[in-house]
């Protein structure tokens, strides 16, 4: 029965987790966004004291329930040995903990923190990991479906369903998630949780308290005929039948040597006595003494996508795709305060990328911020009115801000390019920059200040300009734009 619970509450929380970062349109944010605020390292990022404050306690009193209920790829770890399991039964056994592997690694975490080397902290953030390789791997499949759906409910009359670009976003991050993907299948198809208790930091530092937690699987030696399941299906191999000894910092509270056992040997809940190698008699244990517990239910995709055609006009002409702007210093997204606080905060988890509904938002892929998002116009301007990325960051890299300081946070400004510009270069009328200047930051002037009927090129009004990017996503110059935008290290009010 307990063991039905937590398969049955992992199973919940993985499907809300990857719904979040596969919804479309937006709605299923304001609803499962805590998903993603209750997981250990954006909590700490975020200084959520709440919810740390809860996890830690939940950690001491359960042990290492986070791992197998609410950690999203500790969960699919469990899907994955589940999986394999159906095949080979029995196929784990005791292996001594390797410390110098988990320690090492976590050292390696937190001296990268420190040092600012962003990318290797996103790399090993474990729900970041999880939220890449559904971005990258899952979701271009579900957008599919999506835009099936849409083609159908078109011809009914009916646009319930609505088509969305499919595009390669990062390649760089792409074969990084694809790689993680198969490490992780890998390691947990042969070891179980060998991923969890040898290189996720999370899971390390989640182990010391679960030492000191209140309930533990413990061993009533009395009862115990050596038959060795308990051992053979521990998927964290931490439970050594022969001495009766189980490695709290190790064990994830599955439960499933719990199951396997069939003398009643094995029990959860409060030790009457230390768990030591026993070798006079062992405690009467009770029974009584039980708690939710963890598990695993679907996904897992590794799939190969394209990009989306070329757009022609009238069927004619074929228009050139824009090329990325070079800029001196990267877009952060509005809310995101500074360059530097965004990047000491932000994991790369692409929770933002995935709910940006303009494709304004893609991984870097400069190696000091590998993943981390930022702003990019060749499919659409950063929207005045929209706040979707700062409702979704669950780190506190992109802080909640309203439309109205939306509207007058500056980002970053317009700069125009004199050789890009088709007034100038194909001598036709445009003006499309200014028209459609949401803060009125962009004039025509003549462009011989002497000559009133010179050709009119744009000028900008730095002082006015945030930095949104629609005069560089409607420059009709190609491939490079005429005129784009140039980030700001510290963003500022108007």
């Amino acid at each position: 029965m307990l063991r039905k619970i937590r398969i049955t509450l992992a199973a919940i929380m993985m499907v809300m987790v990857t719904l979040l970062f596969l919804d479309v349109s937006g709605v299923l944010h304001h609803y499962l966004g805590w998903t993603a605020r209750i997981q250990f390292l954006p909590a700490v990022l975020a200084v959520n004291v709440v919810i740390i404050v809860a996890l830690v306690l939940l950690t001491l009193i359960f042990g290492r329930i986070y791992c197998s209920v609410i950690c999203p790829l500790g969960i699919f770890q469990d899907i994955v040995s589940w999986i394999h399991g159906k095949r080979k039964k029995n196929r784990f056994t005791a292996s001594p903990e390797k410390r110098w592997l988990r320690y090492g690694v976590l050292a390696l975490f937190i001296i990268a923190f420190i040092a600012g080397v962003h990318s290797l902290v996103a790399l090993l953030a474990p729900y970041s990991s999880y939220g890449r390789m559904v971005t990258n791997l899952l979701l271009p499949i579900y957008q599919w479906g999506n835009n099936l759906l849409a083609s159908i409910a078109e011809r009914m009359d009916s646009y319930t369903f609505y088509s969305v670009d499919v595009w390669i976003k990062s390649l760089p991050t792409f074969l990084i998630a694809l790689a993680t993907f198969i490490l992780i299948v890998v390691l947990a198809w042969r070891g179980g949780r060998t991923y969890c208790n040898t290189i996720c930091p999370v899971g390390t530092i989640l182990a010391q308290l679960a030492r000191f937690s209140w309930l533990k699987v413990y061993f009533d030696a009395d009862k115990c005929k050596s038959c060795s399941l308990c051992t053979k299906n521990c998927k964290a191999s931490c439970i050594d039948f022969k001495t009766h000894k189980v490695d709290y910092t190790r064990c994830v509270t599955c439960g499933n040597c719990l199951e396997k056992c069939n003398f009643g040997a094995l029990h959860y809940g409060h030790p009457r006595a230390t768990p030591q190698p026993v070798e006079a008699d062992a405690p009467t244990a009770d029974a009584a003494r039980r708690a939710f517990l963890v598990g695993g239910a679907i996904v897992g995709a590794d799939i190969a996508l394209a990009q989306a055609a070329k757009k022609v006009d009238g069927g004619l002409a074929i228009i050139q795709d824009k090329v990325p702007a070079k800029r001196t210093t990267p877009l952060t997204p509005p809310g995101s305060v500074s360059a530097k606080h965004f990047a000491q905060h932000c994991t790369a988890c692409q929770l933002c990328v995935a709910k940006c509904p303009n494709g304004v938002l893609r991984p870097s892929t400069d190696p000091m911020r590998l993943m981390q998002p930022e702003m990019s116009f060749e499919r659409g301007a950063c929207r005045p009115e929209c706040v979707e990325c700062s409702t979704a960051c669950p780190t506190g890299a992109i802080k909640p801000i309203t439309v109205a300081e939306k509207s007058s946070t500056m980002v970053g400004h317009a700069v125009w390019v004199k050789d890009n510009c088709v007034v100038l270069t194909d001598g036709v009328n445009c003006g499309n920059c200014a028209r459609h200047c949401p803060v009125g930051a962009i004039m025509m002037v003549p462009s011989n200040p002497d000559d009133e009927s010179s050709p009119m090129v744009p000028a900008v009004n730095t002082a006015m300009c945030i930095g949104c990017g629609t005069c560089e996503y409607v420059c009709p110059a190609r491939p490079h734009s005429a005129i784009y935008v140039e980030g700001h290290e510290v963003h500022s009010q108007i």
